[in-house]
C-alpha cells in the first residue's frame, strides 16, 4: 500500500500567469498524471466560466478534462468525496475569497490541491484571490505567453481588446490577447486611477 496516501500532510500548488500562457494545459497535465497514478481525483471549475464547456476544463489549445461546475468555493467542500486525494480547480480568480480558506482546509485534510488562475487582471492589478493563494502555497508555477505584438516569449500581461469597465468579463481570444511589458497598454480608467493616487512620501535619512 502507498504509505504517502496514509501519511500525507497535503499541500497547495498554484499555477498562475496571463491569459494564453498555458495555465489550463499545465493543470490538465498534472491532473491526468494523478489519474494515471490511480489517485482519486476531483476537478472543479467556477460556473461562470462556460466558454467552451459546462462539464470540462478546456484549454485554448482544446485539451480537456472532465470537471464539475460549482457556484461557490463552499460547493467544493460540499461536493468532496470521502476518499478524494487530489483536488483540482481552474480559473480560481473567478471564485469568491473563501477559496483561500477552502484550499487551506483541503491541504490540512491531507489533499493535494492544484489550482490555476490569472495573477493579474486586464488593468495589470493583482487579481484576488490569487495573491492570497500564492502566499499559502507550497509550490508555485509562473507561466508566460508569447506577446502577439512583438513575439517576446516573456509576455505576462493580459490585454483587453473590448471596452468594458467590468473586472470580470469572460471572453475568448477575440476579447483578450497576451502582451509583454513593453507592448501592454493599460486601459484609460487604470491610468486615471494611478494618476489620482498620491505620491508616496520619501523618508529622510
Amino acid at each position: 500500500m502507498n504509505t504517502w496516501r496514509l501519511n500525507s500532510t497535503g499541500w497547495i500548488e498554484v499555477i498562475c500567469g496571463s491569459m494564453f500562457s498555458g495555465k489550463s494545459e499545465e493543470l490538465i497535465r498534472r491532473l491526468r498524471r494523478a489519474q494515471i497514478a490511480r489517485q482519486r481525483v476531483q476537478i472543479f471549475k467556477p460556473r461562470i466560466d462556460d466558454r467552451y464547456s459546462d462539464d470540462h476544463i478546456v484549454s485554448h489549445s482544446e485539451l480537456r478534462i472532465e470537471s464539475q461546475s460549482v457556484s461557490s468555493s463552499q460547493d467544493i467542500l460540499e461536493s468532496l468525496g470521502d476518499r478524494t486525494e487530489v483536488v483540482g480547480s481552474d480559473e480560481a480568480q473567478f471564485f469568491d475569497d473563501g477559496i483561500v480558506a477552502v484550499c487551506e482546509k483541503l491541504a490540512n485534510m491531507g489533499k493535494r490541491v492544484i489550482v490555476a488562475g490569472l495573477d493579474k487582471d486586464y488593468r495589470g492589478v493583482p487579481f484576488d484571490p490569487i495573491p492570497e493563494l500564492l502566499a499559502i502555497a507550497e509550490y508555485i508555477t509562473k507561466t508566460l505567453a508569447i506577446c502577439v505584438r512583438c513575439g517576446n516569449p516573456a509576455a505576462n500581461c493580459t490585454q483587453r481588446l473590448v471596452k468594458s469597465g467590468k473586472r470580470i468579463l469572460v471572453g475568448h481570444g477575440n476579447a483578450y490577447e497576451a502582451r509583454c511589458r513593453r507592448c501592454y497598454e493599460p486601459p484609460e480608467e487604470a491610468a486615471e486611477e494611478e494618476a489620482a493616487q498620491p505620491r508616496a512620501a520619501v523618508a529622510s535619512g
